[in-house]
């Protein structure tokens, strides 16, 4: 994560499944969380039901959908969302056709990540009002998004990259119940359950290393729905009570 650069939600709506996973890996890599839409429907409604720091929004869409259309209903709904038009529609008159539709800003195909990037974390420290939160705090746990340190009661926890991840998701939606299917979407870009124990080998390596003698317990699974950060004892379902007592010490079926 570049210093200073808080972590963000980002939106990339492209058809193209290689230019799409290009793009939420990059960002991914910087320490941000990336969505990935590969259709319109589901682009509209997710843009402008859900809050994102940032939309990448391609131009040419299945279905004859122009991104664009997208772009307008979501000016038309108030929503302010920084958007990045992207397209291989690189005239100067598209390039003005997608600023004027309410685009924050147009970069044509190809491009180079850096240069999106750039422009990217542009476009979110000018659209956050005042100075951006880079510590997340709950209880004796903080975590630093900048520095991408974490302690818990003044004592710095090791985390592996998606341990973080998985940690400031649940930081950012604090005694939120978040399922298995927000977390393989968020955390791994999973759309679909891959009938892997990914979720609970790493919930439960993540619990072991924020666990501190004496301290109550943070993170608690739900019993048949998912996780919780919290300071309250969430009871637990059964079958995962066991897995969350012997998977620590299995090796997680997928990265």
């Amino acid at each position: 994560m570049t210093p200073g650069t808080a972590m963000w939600r980002c939106l990339i709506v492209e058809d193209d499944v290689h230019n799409a996973r290009y793009i939420a890996d990059g960002f991914r890599e910087m320490g941000h969380v990336a969505v990935i839409c590969h259709e319109g429907p589901e682009a509209l409604t997710r843009s402008t039901s859900e809050a994102w720091d940032l939309i990448i929004l391609d131009r040419m869409l299945p279905n004859d959908v122009d991104g664009l259309s997208i772009l307008a209903t979501l000016r038309g709904l108030g929503k302010k969302t920084p958007v990045i038009v992207l397209s291989a529609l690189s005239a100067l008159d598209e390039r003005v056709r997608g600023l004027k539709a309410g685009g924050d800003d147009y970069l044509a195909k190809p491009f180079a990540f850096s240069e999106l990037a750039a422009r990217a974390e542009a476009l979110v420290r000018r659209a956050r009002p005042g100075p951006e939160i880079r510590v997340l705090q709950f209880a004796d746990l903080q975590l630093d998004l900048a520095r991408r340190h974490v302690e818990r009661g003044g004592r710095p926890v090791a985390l592996q990259p998606r341990e973080f991840r998985l940690l400031a998701y649940f930081m950012m939606h604090p005694t939120q119940i978040l399922t298995r299917a927000m977390l393989l979407e968020a955390v791994w870009d999973y759309r679909f359950d891959p009938q892997t124990n990914v979720i609970d080998v790493q919930v439960s390596r993540l619990r072991a290393k924020l666990t501190i003698e004496g301290a109550p317990q943070l993170i608690h699974t739900v019993r048949g729905m998912g996780y919780q950060l919290g300071l309250t004892d969430a009871m637990e379902h059964p079958a995962q009570a066991n897995t969350t007592a012997n998977d620590s010490a299995s090796t997680p079926s997928a990265p």
